[in-house]
């Protein structure tokens, strides 16, 4: 007995390499549409993944990526030959967002949602100072610095890699809060948090030294207050090759120089 068709739906990012590539597997493998299909193919970077990512959260959809982008950390290699196999054995990993809580100078609270993570960065020339609790307790007073973030580990290989901050395997119950350029304390490299913390972060001097909030591509102005914490009930699901799993990539990271 023939086991019934895999339907995929192919999307892509907007650029050449990306469209091609989802015309011709198209015409391999059929085209259905996204909220009918099995599986959903993205075919881009890292950022085009993130926005199917947020496009399909808490929908049940699976993902699998396949690089038309540059870096592509969180796609699989791109190949045409052989993808129906390759999505049936694919290991899936789920991705928990970040929500964010903010509250601006006027009084105003706004609510996001982050896979990567959420970070507050200065808006001027004058350094942020920033007041970090873990669930309601103050953990540090006072950091000076260009800004903070809170990351997933989906995010830990993004801004806050390249903020310094460790690389997190997909499956680990933490999150990383990480400082960008601190001047003090200088020597604080940030911290590991448990999954289930609360962090909150209140903007000192905030007139004087104005400071935005960021969920991925989410910015909001002049903010006072965020709370930051991990979805209790959104989630999102990406498809990893078994050659090439994430945690197989998160220790080749690691060993890079």
């Amino acid at each position: 007995m023939t086991q019934p068709q895999l339907a995929i739906a192919f999307v892509s990012a907007n650029t050449d390499d990306a469209r091609e590539a989802a015309t011709r597997l198209s015409v391999l493998y059929g085209q259905e549409r996204p909220e009918n299909a099995d599986i959903i193919v993205a075919l881009g970077g890292d950022g085009f993944m993130l926005h199917t990512l947020r496009e399909t959260m808490g929908s049940g959809k699976k993902i699998y990526g396949m690089n038309r982008g540059t870096i592509g950390f969180l796609m699989n290699e791109y190949r045409e030959e052989g993808l129906r196999e390759r999505i049936m054995e694919a290991v899936a990993e789920t991705v928990r967002p970040l929500e964010m809580t903010v509250t601006d100078m006027d009084g105003k609270v706004s609510k996001a949602l982050a896979i990567n993570e959420v970070s507050l960065l200065r808006q001027s020339y004058q350094a942020a100072k920033i007041r970090i609790a873990i669930d309601g307790k103050v953990r540090l007073d006072e950091l000076i610095c260009d800004g903070v973030m809170v990351a997933t580990p989906a995010g830990s290989t993004a801004y806050n890699l390249s903020a310094h901050g460790p690389i997190l395997p997909l499956d680990a119950p933490l999150l990383a809060l990480t400082p960008v350029s601190p001047f003090r304390p200088r020597r604080w490299r940030g911290a590991l948090l448990p999954n289930q913390a609360t962090v909150d972060l209140t903007v000192l001097e905030p007139e004087k030294r104005p400071v935005n909030a960021v969920a991925d591509h989410t910015e909001i102005k002049s903010v006072v207050k965020v709370r930051v914490h991990e979805s209790h009930d959104m989630t999102a699901t990406i498809l990893f090759d078994a050659s090439h799993s994430w945690n197989e990539r998160i220790l080749a990271e690691q060993f890079r120089y």
